[in-house]
């Protein structure tokens, strides 16, 4: 499975991006797609996650203001980020597993990990 991120930039607190994740590799291990974030000196977040059907699933923190959506014609998903504070300073990382739990508390489950786009917000 290969994962690319893009979108990332520099944005002013309020602002928006839209971060995408193109993907490709077995189709059975790109069921379930999530979203993490890492700030230095912190653990990996967990964002959201959603599975082929589009059902999605959301960390509280974010609940609001971000939204995960997929596009499974051109094996891309994005993560639309809003009302942006410098709180959400991080690089920004997409993950692909197969079936199963599809929530992302537990990174660990997750099987395949981009190299991360960075937002920086100030």
């Amino acid at each position: 499975v290969q994962l690319v991120e893009s979108g990332g930039g520099s944005v002013q607190a309020g602002g928006s991006l839209r971060l995408s994740c193109a993907h490709s590799g077995y189709p059975s291990s790109r069921h379930c797609m999530g979203w993490f974030r890492q700030a230095p000196g912190k653990a990996r977040e967990g964002i959201a996650g959603i599975r082929r059907n589009g059902d999605a699933y959301y960390a509280d923190s974010v609940k609001g203001r971000f939204t995960i959506s997929r596009d499974n014609a051109k094996n891309i998903i994005y993560l639309q980020v809003s009302s942006l504070t410098p709180d959400d300073t991080a690089m920004y990382y997409c993950a692909a597993k197969g079936g199963g739990y599809c929530g992302t508390d537990s990174p660990e489950i997750f099987a395949s990990w981009g190299q991360g786009t960075q937002v920086t917000v100030s």
